[in-house]
């Protein structure tokens, strides 16, 4: 399968090294066509299997498209990859709106009646956005067996169900059995919520904590 990657960060780097591994195509896109974290990251899969281009070129390019930016410029991301790029398309929302203006421990973009998610699918209305992934750090995305041999959850919620089943076949791919299917897009206000949660664990409990938030490309 073709698979388009917006965002150049750790998110969209270790999704998309993954999405190779099990098979997949990737085009990783950026604002520019040549930036160097996302040509570094093309050499680093050593595959031909793995490319290139602006935010366009892979929501173009992808089957199924992922949105690796941060929450506070996802829909700045995806309007230049151009919603006759997405129309029709899964869209694999990861993004958290979190803001650190006011340092640590960071707040919600959002408020508890509206999320990343829901924005995302208000402003494109023809793609199908299935929010997941973004309640864990990223070394857990794609290896759930680092915890408890991966018997712990993921959630998947999204308006259209034919388009998580495919997310939850990737998910599977990545090696989760424990999938939690919350419903509608809405539920993405609770996962962008959990995550805020997480944060505060991360550091109550005193470990080092490194947050693996995308940038826009």
């Amino acid at each position: 399968m073709q698979i388009g990657i917006l965002g150049t960060g750790i998110v969209g780097n270790t999704l998309g090294t993954k999405l190779v591994e099990i098979g997949h195509d990737v085009k990783m896109g950026s604002r520019s066509a040549d930036n160097k974290k996302a040509k570094d990251w093309v050499n680093s899969t050593k595959s031909p299997k793995a490319s290139q281009g602006t935010f366009a070129d892979a929501a173009s390019f992808g089957e199924i498209v992922l949105n690796c930016t941060s929450g506070g410029v996802a829909i700045e991301a995806l309007k230049m990859a151009g919603a006759q790029n997405l129309n029709g398309k899964v869209l694999i929302d990861v993004s958290n709106g979190l803001d650190f203006s006011k340092g640590m421990p960071p707040t919600l973009l959002t408020s508890n009646t509206d999320s990343i998610g829901e924005q995302v699918q208000r402003a494109f209305p023809e793609a199908k956005v299935v929010k997941s992934l973004n309640t864990i750090g990223v070394e857990l995305m794609v290896n759930p067996q680092r915890l408890a041999n991966g018997d712990h959850d993921i959630f998947v919620c999204g308006n259209d169900e034919g388009a998580k089943e495919q997310v939850k076949k990737i998910l599977r791919d990545f090696g989760w059995k424990n999938i939690i299917d919350l419903g509608d897009i809405t539920n993405s206000r609770g996962t962008e919520m959990y995550f805020i949660l997480w944060i505060r664990l991360m550091m109550t409990q005193g470990r080092i904590l490194n947050l693996h938030f995308q940038r826009q490309g």
